[in-house]
């Protein structure tokens, strides 16, 4: 048990758990933060999912069984990744603006 309990406070997530137990309060840099992570999170799964219908639409157009339907969702997953990558891209630059400091 001990050995266990060592290696989970050396790899990194016993700062998560124990600041999550350690604060019960809640603060807006906490939910901004993990908010900023969901967004992370699904812009890389729509990566995945972008490149995995772009394999389908690339097998049905060898197989000439290619259709509009196919073909409007890659674009709609394409669009849910640019929304997130604007996101994150702006990302940087709001947390400058907000702490006041000007870009130069």
């Amino acid at each position: 048990m001990g050995l266990e309990s060592a290696s989970f406070q050396n790899s990194g997530w016993s700062r998560y758990t124990t600041s999550a137990v350690q604060n019960n309060a809640t603060t807006s840099e906490e939910i901004a933060l993990n908010w900023n992570k969901w967004i992370r999170l699904t812009h890389r799964w729509l990566s995945i999912a972008f490149t995995a219908v772009l394999i389908v639409n690339g097998v049905a157009v060898a197989q000439n069984k290619y259709t509009n339907r196919l073909g409007l969702s890659a674009v709609f997953v394409l669009a849910l990744q640019f929304f997130t990558g604007l996101y994150l891209f702006v990302l940087p630059y709001a947390a400058k603006w907000r702490s006041g400091r000007l870009t130069e």
